[in-house]
């Protein structure tokens, strides 16, 4: 009997048997109010779809209804009189009936199933378009988890909306009227008995339903805590930390206290569980017999039949689930009204670097590359000060410029516009003299590329995180990259070559090795601009003099802006620029500089003393 009350319907957000309104779905609508109308508009291209769902619910609690009248024909009519004909016609509906009724729940199941998909995919779909329009600040502030469950756990948990909570609307409605109706024509006397008995055995029901979803409540946040632990200690990052810390035994013992404490919760869900449950078969239990007892005194049983007491059970027996079920509709109306919420609220941002509604006609292969910003200045939206300030730059094509100052002077920042993962606050970015808010992303990525130094791989085989830049690569083509970001000889001696599995966020690999493959996926796209932001950061001194030696036969003809934290890989480049508090301080080439003697010249004497220092240390070693 538990089991038959835990298939009450649920919803992503919603709960069942003595629920109520989780808070969290409360202050999740009034943040962010869903209308109903907007919400039905969902549903409208599926309307007929969905009154054709409709009628087959109301076709089957009526049918339903039908079988304890059929078996009171049975015990009355045709058993006593041993009336064959009848019995075998009432054997036969009753057998159609549930025949009836179990094609009728296939076909409800697959068209609502259906639907609910339908809808599931556009939402999708939607949110998924709308996020990639967002800008790289939406990210950095939102966690990942976030928009992942947003994503995929509350639009998969609107199936339930369709297949769950309407249905079910639908179904108990029906049900419960037409048990009702059906009571009151069978025996006045036993539907008076039930509507007194009904509404404390409910209460009953919902008291200690209440004391189970608390102590599960418990349980899942304990479950949730342990789970958070085994994540954290036995990945590929928390299994180093604790090894390079010794933490081993105290996350064992910090592991072992969890268990226990869960081991306890556990039981008392457990307990809490098997209370419903004798609670239910207690109530399961009265209830016929109080009806037991009203047919069988004198001054009561006048006019009940044995047959009419055998249909009326079975009517009271099916009425209390469905009565169960609307009373806990409120609940599952708002924890559903709560999952479109969060998903309206997703669909509802506004892109911070939305598409042009008229692209600019720019063909990749007429492409030059000179890149200009005009009068420059952001502010992050979060942010109380201007990153850049006010700042004019020509970058003619197929030049090199380089980008230094000391850490937070806007450098990044400024790649990130030319790149356009922002937009400027004030001023524009032109690229050949089309500003870059009249391009579309695939018109700027297919010109811009762009390596930085947080490199993030696919768990997937070498090959395809190379051809991720360009899908369309050759073989060739992509050995070609390789042996040009220096990373050839490391793909080849791995165990199966390019067909090697990198692992999760590229673990397999160190970290230069990381950002020569980052490198190599770039060089693939052969863009006209490479934007290099302190892209062999991680690079051994060695590894990095090879790697730019290539870069430097790879930048000509390209326009390269580099991003360097060391100056001794700039000094070639045709203009330099020093960012300081997001201004430009000086520029010029390295020789104009050093003679000035300005911040430049500081930066490089700075850089060569703590070079010094390294090789001091390194010698001494």
């Amino acid at each position: 009997m538990d089991a038959t009350f835990d298939s009450a319907p649920r919803t992503g957000g919603g709960r069942h048997g003595g629920a109520r309104r989780d808070p969290k779905d409360t202050a999740q609508l009034a943040a962010h109010p869903v209308s109903a109308a907007r919400v039905l508009t969902l549903f409208r291209p599926h309307r007929l779809t969905l009154l054709t769902v409709l009628a087959i619910i109301v076709t089957s609690s009526v049918l339903g209804l039908a079988t304890p009248f059929l078996a009171k024909a049975l015990v009355d009519d045709a058993i006593p009189h041993q009336d064959v004909r009848l019995l075998l016609v009432l054997v036969a509906a009753m057998i159609g009936v549930a025949a009836v009724n179990a094609v009728l729940g296939v076909v409800q199941t697959w068209m609502s199933t259906t639907v609910g998909q339908r809808i599931m995919h556009s939402l999708r779909t939607a949110v998924f378009r709308n996020l990639q329009q967002q800008s790289l600040s939406f990210f950095t502030r939102t966690r990942g988890g976030e928009v992942q469950s947003r994503l995929t756990h509350d639009i998969s948990g609107l199936q339930g909306v369709v297949t769950s909570t309407a249905t079910n609307l639908a179904g108990n409605i029906a049900t419960v009227v037409g048990t009702l109706i059906a009571m009151v024509a069978l025996s006045w006397q036993l539907a008076l008995l039930s509507l007194v008995v009904i509404p404390p055995a409910v209460l009953l029901s919902r008291s200690v339903a209440r004391l189970r979803r608390r102590a599960t409540e418990q349980r899942q946040k304990a479950l949730a805590g342990l789970h958070g632990q085994v994540e954290e200690s036995l990945s590929v990052s928390g299994a180093r930390l604790s090894k390079t810390l010794g933490a081993g035994p105290a996350l064992a013992d910090r592991f072992f206290r969890a268990s226990d404490d869960l081991l306890e919760l556990e039981v008392a869900a457990q307990i809490a569980g098997r209370w419903r449950t004798a609670t239910m078969g207690i109530i399961f239990a009265v209830i016929p017999a109080l009806i037991y007892l009203i047919a069988g005194l004198p001054v009561t049983s006048e006019g009940i039949t044995i047959g009419t007491l055998v249909a009326f059970i079975a009517l009271q027996a099916g009425i209390f689930r469905p009565v169960m079920g609307l009373l806990t509709m409120g609940v599952q109306v708002t924890a559903s009204m709560a999952l479109f919420s969060r998903i309206f609220e997703y669909l509802d941002l506004t892109a911070e670097v939305p598409e042009p509604a008229e692209p600019a006609h720019y063909p990749r292969e007429y492409a030059e590359g000179r890149v200009c910003l005009e009068k420059v200045t952001f502010r992050h939206t979060d942010g109380d000060h201007d990153a850049l300030r006010a700042v004019d730059l020509t970058v003619p094509a197929g030049t090199h410029l380089a980008i230094v100052g000391a850490t937070g002077s806007g450098k990044s920042t400024l790649a990130s516009l030319v790149s356009r993962l922002y937009d400027p606050t004030e001023g524009r970015v032109t690229l050949d003299g089309i500003d870059l808010r009249d391009l579309t992303s695939e018109q700027r990525a297919g010109v811009v590329g762009v390596v930085s130094q947080e490199t993030y791989l696919l768990h997937d085989t070498v090959l395809q995180n190379l051809r991720f830049g360009n899908p369309d690569a050759t073989d060739e083509q992509v050995e070609a990259a390789a042996r040009a970001a220096q990373i050839h000889e490391v793909i080849e001696a791995l165990p199966r070559g390019y067909d090697t599995v990198v692992g999760a966020r590229g673990h397999r690999f160190s970290g230069g090795e990381q950002q020569r493959l980052a490198l190599a996926r770039t060089l693939l796209r052969n863009p006209r601009v490479l934007i290099l932001d302190e892209a062999t950061s991680a690079l051994d001194t060695r590894t990095e003099l090879a790697v730019q030696r290539a870069l430097d036969e790879l930048g000509e003809g390209r326009t390269v802006i580099t991003i360097a934290h060391r100056l001794s890989t700039v000094r070639t480049a045709d203009q330099i620029v020093v960012l300081d508090h997001g201004e430009i301080q000086e520029r010029g080439s390295h020789d104009e500089l050093m003679a000035a003697g300005g911040a430049y010249a500081a930066l490089v004497r700075a850089s060569e003393r703590v070079d010094e220092n390294v090789l001091d240390a390194a010698l001494a070693a």
